[in-house]
C-alpha cells in the first residue's frame, strides 16, 4: 500500500470544510476511510492507522487510544 492516496486525501480535506468536518466528527479510522472512498480515494482504516504520526501540510494523523479499548 502506498501512502500517496492518504496524502492526496488529506490535502483535499484541508481545502474542503464539509469533508474536514466529517473527518473530525468520525469515530474510527474506518469511518474516515469510507468518507475518502466515497470521494474516489483508495485506502483502508488499517492503512490510515499505519500512517500514524505522519504529517501532510497542516494535518498530523494520530491514533487516539480510548479508555477501555483493547489492542
Amino acid at each position: 500500500m502506498s501512502f500517496s492516496e492518504i496524502k492526496k486525501f488529506l490535502k483535499y480535506m484541508q481545502s474542503n470544510e464539509n469533508v474536514k468536518e466529517k473527518v473530525i466528527s468520525s469515530a474510527t479510522a474506518d469511518d474516515v476511510a469510507l468518507i475518502a472512498q466515497k470521494l474516489g480515494y483508495n485506502f483502508s482504516g488499517d492503512d490510515l492507522l499505519r500512517f500514524n504520526g505522519q504529517k501532510v501540510d497542516r494535518v498530523t494523523v494520530r491514533k487516539l487510544n480510548h479508555p477501555g479499548e483493547y489492542h
